[in-house]
């Protein structure tokens, strides 16, 4: 009965991912049929060409978009990554007054939908020439509230007499912090780093409100705004999405072991 159950199991996990799977499949197939093929029913392209991809690189401005995304992707993931492990470390091996309402302060931040904050955002980009510059699009998320709260429950779990000993050996507080803490943490940073980046290179409100020229757009805002200009040339379209799409691929290829020992040690610690 056990053995029925458990198969019975894993054939609804394969149905799923294969539900999943298979509009990135169709996606990926049809950026390779050319434009005469796009409303055939026909899964498999029958004369599959490469022509769609080269007038999306090199017709468009989709390699700047991309240069765009990533870089507000990996400056924002390395200063999320450095200053909320800072915070946090903070919250959990320091004592000072207010501590536990600084916390609770920092927390009560993430009840405020990111909608309500895009007028702030926006007035504050405007009055200090921010607008439509790689600082516009990247102060909003160069912190992160979650992100403290994931990295104090885990300083929280360190060892108080190994910090001790590193003062004891003459270290400075940081030095405690970046030579001791900071590597213990390594499964939390890795979790935080993989959804931190991936939350903003898939960002699209803020740097939709922000960014004014097609020089500035990020992949998100390209490739809609695109396919509005591309109108049915389908193909493009798919192109264009199967391109924005791979970096996410790959995070979740080379790093599904940290992403899924991070959400677990979360639920563990937390």
């Amino acid at each position: 009965m056990r053995r029925l159950s458990t198969l019975l199991i894993y054939l609804l996990l394969i149905l799923g991912s294969l539900v999943m799977f298979f509009p990135f499949v169709w996606m990926f197939l049809t950026s390779l049929k050319p434009f005469a093929e796009i409303f055939d029913l026909t899964l498999l392209p029958q004369a599959p060409t490469l022509d769609n991809y080269r007038e999306v690189l090199f017709d468009t401005q989709f390699p700047r978009w991309f240069l765009n995304s990533l870089i507000v992707a990996l400056i924002t993931t390395a200063s999320v990554l450095f200053f909320d492990a800072l915070v946090g470390y903070t919250l959990a091996k320091l004592r000072f007054p207010g501590k536990g309402f600084i916390f609770v302060l920092i927390l009560s931040t993430l009840m405020v939908p990111t909608e309500m904050l895009i007028i702030p955002w926006y007035v504050m980009s405007t009055e200090y020439g921010w607008s439509n510059t790689y600082w516009g699009l990247l102060f909003p998320g160069l912190i992160s509230a979650f992100g403290v709260f994931l990295m104090r429950q885990f300083f929280q779990t360190l060892p108080t007499d190994l910090l001790d000993a590193g003062r004891i050996d003459g270290l400075s507080e940081f030095g405690v912090f970046w030579r001791i803490a900071f590597p213990l943490v390594r499964p939390a940073l890795a979790a935080l780093g993989i959804f931190t980046f991936l939350g903003n290179w898939n960002a699209f409100l803020w740097p939709l409100i922000v960014v004014q020229t097609p020089d500035m757009r990020t992949i998100p805002v390209g490739v809609a705004l695109f396919s509005s200009e591309a109108g049915t040339a389908w193909n493009l379209i798919m192109a264009a999405s199967s391109l924005a799409v791979l970096p996410v691929l790959l995070v979740f290829l080379f790093f599904q072991r940290q992403i899924i020992e991070g959400v677990v040690l979360t639920g563990v610690k937390g």
